[in-house]
């Protein structure tokens, strides 16, 4: 389907998109707190961004609840880019260091480690 639509190919290799979600997911829970300032972050962009398409205060203020819901659902999603980013890096680097074989294991355990850590945390604060 890709090849019909791009004259050329993509070299899509399954253990690297495992390896990088995995460390994604790692870097994501265990720097909650780093996660949480991203998409407050992004959601305030959004919000500026989409105020300055209005002319309207009227309109502004009448459609406000839904567009704020919207952004806050956008700011979540895109909050993973940063850490999908620095995921991509952790994987390679354990891929040169240790091997390729290491990549998914090592994503694995840092999944289960930041799990823990981040349950720990959230335990300690309640």
């Amino acid at each position: 389907m890709l090849t019909e639509i791009f004259p050329f190919k993509f070299a899509l290799d399954a253990t690297v998109i495992a390896g990088v979600s995995l460390w994604s997911l790692a870097l994501y829970l265990g720097f909650s707190p780093v996660s949480e300032w991203v998409i407050e972050q992004l959601n305030r962009w959004f919000n500026f961004a989409e105020r300055s398409l209005y002319t309207s205060a009227e309109e502004f203020d009448r459609t406000r609840a839904g567009r704020e819901a919207q952004n806050s659902f956008y700011a979540s999603l895109f909050s993973i880019v940063p850490f999908f980013l620095v995921g991509a890096l952790c994987n390679y680097g354990v891929e040169i260091g240790l091997g390729r074989s290491w990549a998914i294991s090592m994503g694995m355990i840092a999944c289960i480690g930041s799990g823990v850590y981040e349950l720990g945390r959230r335990d300690s604060r309640s």
